[in-house]
């Protein structure tokens, strides 16, 4: 029987990523969960969206998926300490096995981000995990200006130009280089088949910690 997989997104774009990572996971269904109204409220302050998003993965556990996966850093960084009613169903955070790579580099490192309201969450939800396994991490995030509001408008191709053109500009500094959101992937990827230089992305070892998770 195929197991289901709950995907909790702060923005439909990521679905597209999701679906193609596991398209070959013919044994997981997968059904999308979507609110970019949470993302909205992050910049007003925190109040009440912990409640919201709790609310949402409640709502995802009744419809009896095998395991959560949410892929918004905001979204998980709400959730810190949260208890749900099915605590047997596992909630995968998208950044744990992209932290595990960044975790096991030990050179300079810069992570990239081009919608700045991740970018603190991200950060210190990356020095608590290697806080707890004892690494010390040499990270430094920077943030792609002015480039998210074209993912947000449709405007895919003029993104991933941006960060492509960031990515060959960073390229020469020689320290290990990675992207922190699924957004970023397509760039990424590409600017790597094309030179070879490894990038790190979330959705990289993804699909077999989901696959371990829910067998």
């Amino acid at each position: 029987m195929r197991k289901k997989l709950g995907c909790l997104h702060a923005h439909y774009s990521n679905i597209e990523y999701i679906e193609r990572a596991f398209q070959s996971a013919e044994d997981i269904e997968i059904l999308h969960f979507v609110d970019p109204g949470v993302i909205q409220q992050v910049s007003k302050g925190s109040d009440g969206l912990a409640r919201k998003v709790k609310e949402q993965i409640e709502w995802i556990i009744s419809c009896d998926v095998d395991a959560i996966l949410i892929t918004c850093t905001n979204y998980i960084a709400l959730l810190e300490g949260e208890t749900f009613s099915n605590p047997l169903i596992p909630i995968i955070k998208i950044d744990e096995p992209y932290f595990e790579s960044i975790c096991s580099k030990q050179q300079p490192q810069i992570i990239l981000f081009s919608n700045p309201a991740t970018v603190e969450g991200t950060m210190a939800r990356l020095h608590q995990y290697a806080k707890q396994r004892g690494i010390s991490v040499d990270v430094e995030a920077k943030i792609i200006e002015h480039t998210f509001e074209l993912i947000i408008q449709g405007k895919k191709e003029a993104y991933d130009e941006a960060i492509s053109r960031t990515l060959h500009t960073l390229s020469a500094e020689q320290k290990f280089l990675s992207v922190a959101q699924l957004s970023m992937v397509d760039a990424a990827q590409r600017f790597e088949d094309h030179t070879a230089i490894t990038i790190l992305h979330p959705l990289k070892s993804l699909v077999d910690i989901v696959k371990s998770t829910i067998k």
